[in-house]
């Protein structure tokens, strides 16, 4: 077999859709609102407690409520991509299945591969994120932690390591390594506080806004001391691409296609339903937020309940802060869930080392994966700040929509007549939408994070090249 055969060998869309009854790895248990559920918690958590704060500080004033719509165009176009390859490939291994079925091995291996770091690196933003409200919620109480304690290095003096951000990616994974319905019971409930905490930031803050803090609406492009541009049309596009790692999460719940009813149905529908209803409360809370609190003052680690303290609204702010510790454990869940899920995937096809495709003989759950996932993310949680996590955790993401957004024209073209529950609408005009909303945000960001970018993918090409192609179970047969 020539080499160019190998990289493009590929998994048929009907052998896939064969594979799906005899598939016994998983147990099927859950149902299309605890799927939307996982949805939901991959999408709302930092966005809405901590990004959308941050961002309408440093970059786009106000207008950090149009850079959700753009980041959301964006989202809601590869979303329909992806209810649609849902509906069709119902399997274990979300963008990287779907795109082992339509473009080959080597493109299907290589967003598998980067995927799987940027869902690891998801987790510990949410963790760095999350230990910043558990810190705001013990301060209010009166205590803290040792200060070597509180934070990565760079973050305040003495700070060394982020204990809280530490431990909590531990418990997850350990919840993660139990039963798959036992961890799904969780996170609704989990789900649902974190959906009251918004409706009452909504519900509350709504009455408490001054017009005046939203002018001007787009404050006017500056130069910062680090010679970077701020504010401004620029500075709204900055923020998109920053904000996009809060617009997306959805992909998560096509991960565990296998441990779903229904999946032909249930599938699609979540990932519509999550992200919908998703949108509707970050825009909702992106201008009550800049309504109620100036933007130049919410660039703190926790700016949602800072602002309502600064209206003296301290119960509020309590209970935002509870409700975020506890709601932004959702996002840890199905975050790493994905990548445990993409991980087992890879594994179980040969591209990584079948000693990772084993699930626990009690509990059903890919195990081995999802504790090595666990003690990464809980060393990058507590060695590096948020910002420069959150920097990287997009590039792979946007890599992969453009990949299904495109696979989706075409399987379109090859198989027009495959079945398919449900049918991206207008194509290929919604997935061009998602593809150049893509490559634009690509654009968007920081060479640093293309520098990772670069080894990250030269590693997965080493690790190919090396061991994948050969004991790939497509090279086998």
């Amino acid at each position: 077999m020539s080499l160019l055969a190998q990289l493009t060998r590929h998994k048929s869309v009907e052998q896939l859709q064969a594979e799906i009854g005899t598939r016994r790895d998983f147990r099927r248990v859950l149902g299309v609102w605890q799927l939307t559920a996982i949805g939901i918690g991959g999408i709302i958590g930092v966005g809405v407690f901590v990004l959308a704060g941050q961002q309408a500080a440093l970059n786009a004033g106000p207008a950090v409520a149009l850079a959700f719509i753009i980041a959301g165009i964006a989202s809601a176009a590869a979303a329909l991509c992806y209810a649609e390859f849902a509906g069709l490939i119902p399997v274990t291994g979300s963008a990287y299945t779907y795109s082992y079925a339509t473009l080959g091995e080597l493109v299907a291996w290589l967003i598998g591969w980067d995927l799987l770091l940027e869902y690891a690196l998801i987790v510990a933003v949410v963790a760095i994120g999350w230990s910043g409200y558990v810190q705001s919620a013990l301060a209010s109480a009166g205590l803290s932690l040792p200060v070597w304690a509180q934070g990565a290095i760079g973050t305040g003096e003495g700070r060394v390591f982020n204990l809280i951000a530490a431990l909590v990616t531990l418990a997850v994974a350990t919840l993660l390594v139990m039963r798959t319905e036992w961890g799904a019971r969780f996170n609704t409930v989990v789900v649902a506080v974190k959906v009251a905490a918004v409706a009452l930031v909504i519900g509350v803050g709504v009455f408490y806004v001054n017009p005046a803090n939203w002018h001007p609406f787009v404050p006017e492009r500056v130069i910062g001391p680090d010679g970077i541009g701020h504010f401004g049309l620029k500075g709204v596009a900055t923020a998109a691409a920053v904000v996009f790692f809060a617009v997306f999460g959805y992909d998560t719940l096509t991960t565990a296609a296998e441990e779903s009813k229904n999946p032909q149905r249930d599938l699609p529908r979540a990932v519509l339903l999550s992200l919908g209803i998703s949108m509707a409360m970050y825009l909702a809370v992106s201008m009550v937020l800049t309504g109620i609190a100036h933007y130049d003052t919410l660039n703190t680690e926790a700016p949602v309940a800072d602002a309502f303290k600064g209206l003296g609204l301290h119960w509020v702010a309590v209970t935002i802060s509870v409700s975020a510790v506890f709601g932004l454990i959702s996002v840890l869940f199905a975050f790493m869930l994905g990548a445990a899920r993409i991980w087992f995937a890879l594994s179980r096809d040969g591209l990584l080392p079948g000693w990772f495709a084993k699930v626990h003989p009690t509990y059903g759950t890919p195990h081995r994966p999802t504790i090595a996932l666990g003690v990464f993310t809980a060393l990058v949680a507590g060695f590096f700040p948020l910002g420069e996590v959150a920097k990287l955790v997009n590039i792979g993401v946007l890599s992969a929509f453009i990949v299904i957004c495109g696979s989706v024209i075409l399987l379109r073209i090859r198989k027009p007549d495959l079945p398919r529950a449900f049918r991206t609408p207008w194509v290929p005009l919604i997935p061009l939408i998602g593809i150049g909303f893509s490559i634009w945000l690509l654009s968007e960001l920081a060479a640093i994070t293309w520098m990772v970018f670069v080894v990250w993918v030269s590693l997965g090409f080493i690790i190919y090249f090396s061991y994948g192609i050969r004991h790939s179970k497509l090279a086998q047969r």
